[in-house]
Parts: structure tokens; sequence; C-alpha cells
């Protein structure tokens, strides 16, 4: 297991949203100068720590900005009443190529199409498309799983000594865990097309191929996953007819 520290001018503050999904919790980050990455839900004993965290940091100037990775309430709701915290700060959703503050955006769609990647140096918040353990979500419709797997490709081509993830710890080898999310799905993938072409036609039936080791209480977001992957094979022109 990889070391699990924070790198110099950053500081991590963990939500109290625990799941399967969000894993520990929602990773809120402090970067030094007075700036936030994803402030994360609503709740009053968060912001609270957020806020002093920020106070701490801001290096005697006031606070600079909250800054988002994309919009999905785990990371965003919190962001006005924290920016009403911090003295009416701006709240932005940055574009691709947008330089904001020390960070560069990158857009990573892909786990929400509005999904960026925030580049601070050789440090990069990697929000939903690199967790510090397990798999991101990827479901049918708002996600993609090509537009994810090429966001990605592109994360594989920084200069990058740490990923800042939204859930989870501290990731120090970035690109051996970049390249593990990469042949995860396209193993995943691999085990899909594999069993339709052994006449799998149910989602039961796909699933047991292709996620046998997911315990139940993830079966659904698997479900889902199922489906991204399914869309991906059809705008490929590779879908079999007859999947339920």
């Amino acid at each position: 297991m990889s070391e699990d520290r924070a790198p110099q001018g950053v500081v991590r503050v963990r939500a109290p949203n625990p799941s399967p999904i969000t894993l520990d919790g929602t990773n809120t980050y402090v970067v030094v100068g007075g700036w936030v990455v994803d402030p994360g839900p609503n709740d009053a004993e968060h912001l609270d720590r957020v806020s002093d965290t920020l106070l701490r940091n801001a290096q005697g100037d006031s606070a600079k900005g909250i800054v988002l990775t994309h919009d999905h309430p785990d990371h965003a709701e919190g962001a006005a009443a924290l920016a009403e915290r911090a003295g009416g700060v701006e709240v932005v959703r940055p574009v691709d190529g947008q330089e904001l503050g020390p960070f560069r955006a990158l857009a990573t769609p892909g786990h929400a199409p509005d999904h960026v990647c925030l580049l601070f140096g050789r440090i990069l918040f990697s929000g939903d498309t690199v967790l510090g353990e397990g798999s991101v979500f990827i479901g049918p419709g708002e996600g993609s799983m090509s537009a994810y797997l090429a966001s990605l490709r592109r994360l594989g081509e920084l200069d990058l000594d740490v990923l800042c993830p939204g859930h989870g710890p501290f990731v120090w080898r970035p690109h051996e865990k970049i390249d593990e999310y990469l042949e995860h799905r396209l193993d995943r993938e691999r085990r899909l097309v594999e069993a339709l072409d052994r006449g799998a036609r149910t989602r039961e039936a796909m699933l047991d191929a292709a996620w046998p080791e997911v315990p139940q209480a993830l079966r659904p977001a698997a479900a889902l996953t199922l489906e991204a992957h399914l869309e991906k094979l059809g705008e490929e022109g590779r879908l079999p007819a007859g999947p339920d």
C-alpha cells in the first residue's frame, strides 16, 4: 500500500459521507494561497472544518475561490454555503484549458460530462476520474465509457508526481494507477464480449460473467456500469442482437 501523505501545499479534509460509492467520504482539498477544490456535501460540521483549514492556509491572504471537478452533490453541494462563509468568493466550474489561480483544467468526461481534473504543478486533483482505491462508477446516459477511457489515456500522458483523488488515499504512483484503471476497464470489456459471444443475453448472465466478484451491495452499480459498456459496444457496432 502506498503512503497516504499529502503533497506540499495541499491539505485534505474528508467529509462524513462514507458509502460503498464514496468510500471513506468525499475528499475536499485546501490548497495553499486560499483555494478549495470540491467543497463536498452541505454538511455544517464539514464546512466548519474546511473554513478553519482555509483560514490557516491562506498565507495571510483572504480566500481566493472554490473550484469544482464536477457538479455531483457529494462534491459540489456545499459550494454556495462555503463561498458565503469565505466572504462571497467565486465558485468556478472550469472548462478544458482554463487557467484559474494555480490550476489548469483538463476536460476528463466519462464519469460525468462536465468533469475536469485540475493540474497544480505536478499534482493532479483527479476528482472521480481516478480514485485512491476501488474503481469509478460509470453509468449509462450521463456517463460514457468511451469518453472515460479517452480521459484516462489523456491523464497517462501527463508528467505527474501524485494524484489527489475525490475519494480514497493519495496516489503516489499515478501512472501505475492510471494503467491499472485502463487494464481493469478493458478486462471487463473482454469478459463481457466473450460472454456475449457465448450467447449471454440477460443482465444477470452478463454480470455473472464479467463482474463475478462484485459483492451484492455493489451489484446495482455494476449493472449500471454494464449498461455503459454495452452502450460503448453499441456505438462501435460490436453489440450482437438480443441483449435485454
